[in-house]
């Protein structure tokens, strides 16, 4: 029985154009070579598992090859080729900074850049992780790296840039390299499947590839790992069983209960998903996922920012079309909200299920806010009369006829109005030939009559999803100082100061109001959902978006801090200073 090899290294790319989703790069190093324009340092930069020790082993074994083709690749049939392939290269040298970071370390390695190549026109080393290198070694390295001999090329590789001094950085040709795309990770994934006669289904790949997070490596552990799971056969349920990944189906049916507004199924679906064991912070940063992803598919042109397998692009298509907008960017919003507010919460399940009873309201609360805003409309509807009772001696025919328009101060009123449409202005003047009956019939004015019909057609035009209407800057302000008041009366005064300190720009959609420091920054953060979520129903217009802007520090405000309350202070009494140093007092 052969010994088994690992994904990541039996199809570790030997070549340049085999490398995974780092064209840049290799195409840089291609000419470079073809050109003979070779640095004497170049530092590979970047996550881990995207192929920089790969491309300095292949860049190393490809400058030495002796018969390099028009295409700037290695040979791998000549003796340079073969003895590195064997590991038994003298020419080329591999040093783990992580495990060899001592300045002994490093004057080893300059003893030997001091004598030739045996084999070969250059002598490489490779040093992985060199950011693992202490102070005094990056210095002793230094001038060797700076003016190494002609035959002498350094290859650095690091996952963390920012540790090497600038002093390093400047000596070498620099490539950053990317976090590989899902897609070339899973067309990847499925060329190795098909060589290892592994079936699978473009879901699992495409799952795989988003869990790796840009590193080849890790998708490749997992894949061996899946495949021994499933028996070879790696399809979409055995990738999310074993890897432990919350379906897309469950937030799939969460939006569908929520577009119903059915609670109780939310409710249900959560509690199924926290009994499967999985975290509730999870879920939420997946719900913001899910939400973010069903914004994206509502306009054709970012339809290509999914990074989804077809079949799950469909369904998002389809949910796209079925929700609201501004439902989904104030679902957005409030899950985003309770995102931040998870981990300092103590309880956290409490804390995600008022988001979801939020979310699931969150069109009853549009509609309860247009029955707020047409008020007038549901006065007269309670003051309309009651069915007219008609005496038994009178006539059948009187029934089925409309009611004549009676006369009010000397102006008929439109005989079309019938009674349903009547509101209560005067009494009405007994009907003719009704006897002593008089009817409870109220007599609408013209005016009424227009203006309720206008607000019917307000209510229609926001039931139909007009969602964006234009926004006028007294009915913005009106709209501000209620809700201001409304968060004076429910004690939450740090946010009333912010509100009425100074009064709020509108720049189109955007709200900018002006905070003091740092501290007032963060208040209108945590009330910024609050906010929007009034006014975006209020006002008709879920495009609004609210920004705080902090004043400059050379204007006058008042003292916030305790910091700022002493230095007023001891402006006014400079005595004040001296008592401190004499005591030696500080700020508690």
């Amino acid at each position: 029985m052969d010994n088994f090899i690992v994904s990541a290294r039996k199809y570790r790319p030997v070549t340049f154009d085999s490398v995974v989703g780092q064209q840049h790069v290799t195409n840089t190093l291609k000419n470079a070579i073809l050109n003979n324009q070779l640095a004497q340092a170049f530092l590979f930069c970047g996550p881990r598992g995207v192929g920089k020790t790969t491309c300095a082993r292949i860049l190393a074994k490809t400058i030495n090859c002796e018969d390099i083709s028009a295409s700037a690749e290695a040979c791998g049939t000549c003796e340079s080729c073969k003895s590195f392939q064997n590991g038994a290269s003298f020419s080329i040298h591999e040093l783990d900074a992580a495990s060899n970071n001592s300045v002994e370390d490093i004057r080893s390695l300059i003893e030997q850049v001091r004598i030739p190549p045996q084999v070969g026109k250059y002598k490489i080393y490779i040093i992985d992780e060199v950011h693992m290198l202490s102070q005094a070694a990056f210095n002793a390295f230094l001038k060797t790296l700076e003016e190494p001999p002609t035959y002498a090329i350094f290859i650095l590789a690091t996952t963390e840039k920012h540790k090497i001094l600038p002093t390093i950085l400047s000596r070498c040709q620099i490539f950053d390299f990317n976090r590989i795309k899902v897609e070339d990770m899973a067309v990847h994934l499925a060329s190795i499947a098909q060589k290892e006669s592994i079936s699978y289904e473009d879901d699992g790949l495409h799952i795989i590839a988003q869990k790796a997070d840009g590193g080849l490596r890790d998708a490749l552990s997992m894949f061996d790992q899946i495949a021994s799971f499933s028996n070879k056969q790696i399809t979409y349920q055995a990738v999310i069983d074993n890897l432990n990944i919350l379906d897309y189906d469950y937030y799939f049916q969460l939006m569908a209960a929520v577009s119903q507004e059915n609670a109780a199924d939310t409710l249900l679906i959560f509690d199924n998903i926290l009994n499967r064991g999985f975290d509730g912070g999870h879920f939420i940063a997946g719900l913001s996922s899910h939400l973010r992803n069903l914004l994206v598919t509502k306009d054709p042109k970012t339809l290509k920012l999914l990074e989804v397998s077809d079949n799950i692009k469909k369904r998002y298509l389809e949910q796209s079309q079925q929700i609201n907008t501004g439902l989904l960017l104030s679902a957005l919003n409030i899950a985003n909200q309770c995102e931040v507010n998870y981990r300092t919460s103590k309880n956290h399940r409490l804390q995600v299920e008022l988001a979801l009873l939020k979310i699931c309201h969150l069109s009853s609360a549009i509609r309860l806010s247009v029955n707020g805003i047409s008020a007038s409309s549901a006065e007269l509807k309670k003051k309309l009369p009651e069915p007219v009772a008609i005496p038994q001696n009178s006539s059948p025919a009187i029934v089925n006829k409309a009611i004549p328009a009676p006369v009010v101060s000397g102006a008929t009123v439109n005989p079309s109005v019938t009674q349903p449409a009547l509101s209560a202005v005067k009494p009405a003047a007994p009907v003719k030939g009704w006897g002593s009956y008089k009817p409870s019939i109220a007599v609408p004015s013209l005016n009424t009559v227009f203006e309720e019909k206008a607000i019917e057609e307000d209510e229609e035009d926001l039931v139909k999803g007009s969602e964006f209407r234009e926004v006028t800057l007294n009915g913005f302000l009106e709209k501000w100082n209620v809700l201001a008041e409304n968060l004076k009366v429910e004690s939450r005064i740090t946010l009333y100061t912010i509100m009425t300190a100074s009064q709020p720009r509108l720049k189109g959609n955007l709200i900018e109001i002006d905070v003091e420091n740092a501290v007032q920054m963060d208040q209108l953060r945590e009330g910024k959902i609050d906010i929007l979520n009034y006014l975006r129903v209020e006002l008709r217009n879920f495009s609004l978006e609210l920004e705080g802007v902090q004043i400059e520090q050379s204007k006058v405000r008042k003292p916030y801090t305790s910091q700022e309350k002493y230095q007023v202070m001891a402006t006014k009494n400079p005595a004040l200073e001296t008592l401190r140093k004499t005591f030696n007092l500080g700020l508690s």
